[in-house]
């Protein structure tokens, strides 16, 4: 069963990338440094980064956000 994490860090986590994200090479980059700063998986914050486009309409996909 997946560990349930606390809504403020992936808050945190989104608003690292946002900030610094662009100081990586790609998104996978930025998200494994962000990983570490916030202590969860690099993968948990590179699903994150992608799922955030998808609701902001940056990227094609089923939005995670309520209509």
């Amino acid at each position: 069963m997946p560990k349930k994490i606390d809504p403020e860090v992936r808050s945190r986590a989104l608003r690292l990338l946002e900030a610094h994200g662009a100081e990586y090479a790609s998104v996978t980059a930025a998200a494994e440094a962000i990983a570490k700063q916030v202590g969860v998986g690099q993968e948990t914050v590179r699903r994150w980064a992608l799922q955030a486009q998808v609701d902001q309409g940056a990227r094609a996909g089923t939005t995670s956000k309520e209509s």
